[in-house]
């Protein structure tokens, strides 16, 4: 094998080779923009020293650039993952719901894991309620906004715009305005940020865990609009309340300097790849071929609606489970890691991020013909 092997985990997930050449070759001694030596490593740096600080503005400043972030939104870098944000969203924006407080609503979106997550989360800080779901359908398909039961008056509307476990994607935001909603949207894209543009205009808050396309685990990237800041409930801890955040730089507590570090370097990686717009034709085209490789197949099936298979994470099954064992095995043994579905649902999930090469998408879909044709 002339390359490393393809790993299709789906978080924390592959990232480039030239990043972690790049890392490795400043673990030791960090050098400045100019070449200059810092004699230290990332990891040992005072997150308000001058070194890191420049680590920070640089890497803050590049994904505003590549995410086309407007001016009025504020960059946040956080702790908790995706998973926290669950919490620490409700706790800054129940306050802004017509009833404040205790009586708070919230609508949410339930296409999936993570989105039925969020939910069930946020009940512990206001009132949900279920504006649509396609848990019925297996969470295959996305229900048509139109169909929507938004509530009025709530603190803000949540969706997951891209679920990692059942491989469902918008394709585009909703526009809330046009269904009579004047709530913020509030989306969790920790999935698919960066594979594809963002339209601001229809977004309030988004926030992604990094440890699928941005970098490694750790960091939190929240983008929030600022006229949603100010708004935390009194329980909301200081540390994860988003106005203190903004007005500290995110260095109100001590920041994940290293996984910010390493998320500059994916930054600039994205960057030379031509940003975000060139990705997005990469993870088509990438996409295109293992779900037509499927489709194609007698032994493979995807079951999700093709209007919003997800580009990024790719479940399929095997219509013999029987040989589930022996299609891994195979597969690790070619150098295709990490291809085993996720527990609750069973089957494969291939994650194509957007360091994943086309070229670890060919080798898939060679594999997956010959077993499909051999059985080994």
């Amino acid at each position: 094998m002339t390359h490393r092997p393809y790993n299709f985990s789906a978080g924390p997930a592959a990232i480039a080779p030239e990043v972690l050449k790049q890392a490795a070759s400043e673990m030791l001694d960090w050098p400045d923009a100019r070449g200059v030596r810092s004699g230290m490593s990332v990891m040992e740096m005072s997150h308000r020293g001058k070194e890191f600080i420049s680590i920070y503005e640089a890497a803050e400043a590049t994904l505003r650039e590549l995410l086309a972030v407007p001016a009025q939104f504020r960059i946040l870098f956080m702790q908790g993952g995706g998973l926290a944000e669950n919490a620490i969203v409700p706790m800054n924006l129940a306050a802004r719901g017509s009833t404040p407080g205790a009586g708070s609503q919230a609508n949410f979106v339930v296409t999936g894991s993570w989105s039925q997550k969020s939910s069930r989360e946020a009940e512990r800080y206001l009132a949900t309620h279920v504006a649509a779901t396609s848990e019925p359908d297996g969470y295959r398909r996305i229900p048509d906004p139109a169909s929507w039961d938004i509530r009025p008056g709530a603190a803000y509307v949540h969706l997951c715009s891209n679920e990692t476990i059942h491989g469902v994607e918008f394709q585009s935001l909703p526009d809330l305005r046009s269904l009579g909603c004047d709530a913020p949207l509030v989306v969790d894209f920790s999935s698919h940020v960066a594979s594809r543009p963002v339209d601001w205009s229809r977004v309030g808050l988004a926030f992604a865990g990094a440890q699928k396309n941005l970098g490694p685990a750790g960091l939190t990237v929240v983008v929030v609009r600022e006229d949603l800041l100010g708004h935390a409930l009194p329980i909301c801890p200081s540390a994860f309340n988003y106005r203190l955040v903004a007005d500290n730089q995110s260095m109100y507590n001590t920041p994940p300097t290293y996984a910010i570090y390493i998320a500059g370097l994916v930054f600039q990686w994205i960057r030379r790849q031509g940003g975000v717009s060139a990705l997005e034709q990469r993870n088509i085209a990438k996409a295109r071929l293992l779900y037509d490789a499927i489709d194609q197949s007698q032994l493979y099936e995807n079951r999700v609606d093709p209007a919003c298979r997800s580009r990024m994470n790719v479940p399929f099954f095997l219509r013999d489970e029987s040989r589930n064992d022996a299609f891994l095995a195979g597969a690790r043994e070619r150098g295709l890691l990490s291809l085993k579905g996720h527990k609750s649902i069973g089957g494969m999930r291939a994650s194509i991020y957007n360091a994943m090469p086309l070229e670890g998408v060919q080798a898939l879909v060679d594999y997956m013909r010959e077993f499909e044709r051999t059985g080994t």
